[in-house]
């Protein structure tokens, strides 16, 4: 049986995602103070709007080093294992039925000649 590329992230996924979730948060919670669920939902939102506000002056013509787009989309990395962990959510979980609900949906698209 020949493993489709969907099958194989899966499998991928299934390997590794957990196994950092799980590091990520015994990491926090021996160094860190915890936190609420709204906390880190907060504080991804943040993130996320300084990688996005980089991206909207590089848009604008200004020079952005390539660094900080890195140092931006690890902190926004962080902050979601930081709010899946506090609100109990399995990402690895969560990605895989999310990436195969996008799947049926590009594959009814292309049944009907369009793109997703």
């Amino acid at each position: 049986m020949k493993i489709n590329n969907l099958e194989q992230l899966e499998l991928s996924l299934q390997s590794s995602l957990s196994t950092i979730q799980n590091e990520f948060d015994n990491y926090q919670k021996k160094f860190f103070v915890a936190r609420s669920p709204e906390f880190f939902c907060l504080e991804l939102n943040g993130e996320a709007g300084e990688l996005a506000n980089l991206e909207k002056k590089q848009w604008k013509g200004r020079n952005i080093e390539p660094e900080k787009f890195a140092d931006e989309a690890a902190d926004v990395f962080i902050a979601l294992l930081n709010y899946v962990n506090a609100r109990g959510i399995s990402l690895e979980n969560a990605v895989i039925d999310k990436l195969y609900k996008i799947e049926n949906i590009r594959q009814e698209r292309a049944e009907n000649g369009l793109t997703y």
